[in-house]
C-alpha cells in the first residue's frame, strides 16, 4: 500500500499537501488545490515498508504479501495534520467542490477543491491488512501517520527555506 516519505514525488497527494503546508507557512504559496477530500487511503512510512520488503526476501518460500498499516485516513484529515505540523490550524467550510479550508488565525483560504483533480476512476477507500506479514514475518508498521506527516513537513519546510534564501540572493544580484 501507499508508502510515503519526504522523498515522495511532489505530484503525489501526500507530498503535494506537505509541501504546500510548508510553503504557505513561509509565505511562499497562497493556496493548495486538491481533489476528493473524502478519499481514504492507507498511508505508511516507506522506511517501515522497506523493512517489510527485506523480511519478505529473508522468508524461506516465495509468496504474496501485503504491507499496510491497516488504518485509513481521509485526504482532508491528512491535510489537517500537515498544516498543523506547519503551525497552521484549518477550519473547513462548504461541501464537495465548494469546500474550502481557512486558516483559523487569519481567515485566509489556504485549501480549495478543484474538480480537475478528481480522478475519473476514483477509489473511495484503500485499506490493506498485513495480518499475514505480522504473523509470518513479524512485521508491522511502526511509524505513526502523525510522525510521518511531521517528518515530511519538516523536510519540505527546510527545502522551502533553502528556496527562499536562493531567491533572496538572486533578487539582490548575488550580493
Amino acid at each position: 500500500f501507499n508508502h510515503e516519505s519526504p522523498r515522495r514525488g511532489e505530484t503525489f497527494v501526500t507530498r503535494k499537501i506537505t509541501r504546500a503546508a510548508a510553503r504557505i507557512a513561509l509565505g511562499l504559496q497562497d493556496c493548495l488545490y486538491l481533489g476528493n477530500l473524502d478519499a481514504k487511503r492507507d498511508w505508511g512510512h516507506a522506511r517501515d515498508y522497506v523493512e517489510g520488503m527485506w523480511r519478505i526476501l529473508q522468508h524461506d518460500q516465495p509468496d504474496d504479501w501485503v504491507l499496510a498499516t491497516g488504518q485509513t485516513t481521509p485526504v482532508r484529515t491528512f491535510a489537517e495534520m500537515a498544516f498543523r505540523a506547519a503551525n497552521i490550524e484549518l477550519a473547513w467550510e462548504g461541501s464537495e467542490t465548494d469546500e474550502i479550508g481557512r486558516r483559523t488565525d487569519t481567515g485566509a483560504i489556504v485549501v480549495r477543491v478543484d474538480p480537475a483533480y478528481y480522478r475519473p476512476t476514483e477509489v473511495d477507500l484503500l485499506l490493506g491488512t498485513a495480518e499475514k506479514a505480522r504473523r509470518e514475518l513479524g512485521w508491522e508498521a511502526t511509524t505513526s501517520l502523525a510522525d510521518m506527516t511531521r517528518e515530511m513537513v519538516e523536510a519540505d519546510t527546510a527545502e522551502a527555506r533553502r528556496e527562499a534564501a536562493a531567491e533572496s540572493v538572486a533578487g539582490t544580484g548575488g550580493q
